[in-house]
């Protein structure tokens, strides 16, 4: 069985009105290298800083080695940070840089030699020792920031974007570097990115994390190819995410047919989430093995791959990957593999809104009067449910009942499905045809179709 080294219970921070983490709870094994994954502002970064000390939680505890840290200094904590930017000491050299924290802790100087020998061996930069930081180039400097960091024998390593500041090549070398010094050193990484592809080849476990939640944690394999939910699904790697139909027990349909798949459990006959990655939609030319058929709209080589998008015989664009390129305007046969279809519970299946009846046509919700016909009477507490289909965007925010920002957009093979964050920060999702940018600023509205409302007392009973 594993040993937990840190332990994190129900942990929350806020900044002002913006809560940047809610709810975390996850722990770390000894000697692991588990990777915080997500896009910038999700808080992976406040996370790290408060294993490390430099920021307190509004809520939750941080216990390491079974003992809460929330009271002791970063300075006294086992661990150490390694930081995007390396803040190196310009005036001293290689060696002093290494041996700066060793000496704070007047370690005799033979220990020093002997420590800082070693680790300028493990990161291969044994003969700088004498040499001026500044003359180092980038990856050079992270190595000697990496050593500084673990000549002090640290129980923990924390890595914040390390090599956020490389080129491609160098970080992709630098990738395989930290895995192998990972290996030889035994320790705990903890480690904080937003690429998807580098907490893939480092990890052992990664915890995605989206607004201040966690999404998922698991293996890198298990995150590919079982993601919980659509974001998951969009985050890591390429993924086709189309909506769906369970049938019954490894029965599925999506893009208007029926596959056979391995999942079970969902009921039957129940609306889900499909994933399908782009690899693992197949090229045939059996009549027998075909499921569906296809035209090639747009075939671009990627280097080690062709990436392709087709159009299906029922109206969905799908993209494939595979080594070998089929022309644009070329008619082909495809099939899915049932392993290869991913099925996922649907987060939502529509706006779900709390509100107020204003009168017979108008109902407060989100803070905004919306004109929606009803048979209540004035003041009666309502729930109301908006189809994805029934919220509409206005390029001129004036023209809405509220305003908002595009926030997060994920194309489902033959719409697009949107997040919205009104200007008070709730949610809103639609389904639409039209084309947005994430950030776009937007009126909001409701088309008068398929609402159902239901007041809180009919609810209750």
């Amino acid at each position: 069985m594993k040993e937990h080294i840190i332990n994190i219970q129900h942990l929350s921070k806020s900044f002002g009105d913006k809560k940047v983490l809610d709810d975390i709870s996850l722990y770390v094994n000894r000697g692991e290298f588990i990777t915080l994954l997500g896009p910038s502002g999700c808080g992976k970064t406040t996370l790290l800083r408060m294993i490390a000390g430099f920021l307190q939680p509004d809520e939750g505890v941080i216990l390491m080695d079974g003992k809460d840290i929330a009271g002791t200094p970063p300075h006294l904590r086992p661990l150490n940070t390694v930081f995007q930017r390396y803040a190196l000491f310009p005036h001293l050299d290689v060696y002093d840089n290494i041996a700066f924290g060793l000496k704070l802790r007047k370690t005799p100087q033979d220990e020093i030699d002997k420590r800082v020998r070693r680790v300028l061996k493990l990161v291969a930069m044994s003969d700088y020792e004498d040499r001026d930081v500044e003359t180092l180039s980038g990856g050079q400097q992270q190595r000697i920031a990496i050593a500084r960091a673990i000549v002090n024998q640290p129980k923990v390593l924390l890595l914040d974007e390390p090599l956020a500041a490389l080129d491609l090549k160098m970080r992709k070398d630098m990738q395989i570097e930290l895995k192998e010094m990972h290996r030889k050193l035994g320790i705990t990484f903890i480690y904080v990115t937003h690429d998807q592809e580098e907490a893939l080849t480092l990890s052992d476990t990664i915890v995605v994390m989206n607004e201040g939640k966690i999404q998922q944690i698991g293996t890198p394999v298990d995150i590919y190819n079982e993601p919980v939910n659509c974001f998951v699904a969009d985050f890591i790697g390429e993924s086709n995410i189309l909506k769906g139909r369970m049938m019954r027990d490894r029965r599925v349909a999506f893009i208007k047919h029926e596959f056979d798949c391995v999942d079970e459990g969902f009921g039957e006959d129940v609306p889900v989430d499909v994933v399908v990655r782009p690899e693992d939609i197949y090229f045939t030319t059996d009549p027998a093995k075909c499921q569906f058929k296809a035209k090639v709209n747009s075939c671009t080589f990627k280097g080690v791959h062709y990436e392709m998008w087709v159009d299906t015989d029922t109206g969905y664009e799908l993209m494939i990957q595979d080594y070998d390129p089929y022309p644009v305007g070329s008619e082909v046969m495809l099939y899915i593999d049932p392993d290869d279809i991913q099925v996922m519970h649907k987060e939502r299946l529509c706006n779900t809104l709390s509100g107020t009846v204003k009168d017979d046509q108008t109902i407060t919700l989100l803070g905004g009067d919306f004109p929606i016909r009803n048979s209540f009477e004035p003041g009666t507490e309502v729930t109301v449910e908006v189809p994805f289909t029934s919220v509409d965007l206005l390029d001129n925010t004036e023209d809405g009942v509220l305003s908002g920002e595009v926030h997060f957009i994920l194309y489902k093979g033959d719409h697009y499905h949107l997040t919205v964050k009104t200007d008070d920060g709730d949610s809103l999702w639609l389904d639409t045809n039209d084309i947005w940018d994430k950030g776009d600023l937007v009126g909001i509205r409701f088309k008068d179709k398929g609402i159902k409302i239901r007041s809180k007392d009919e609810q209750a009973q």
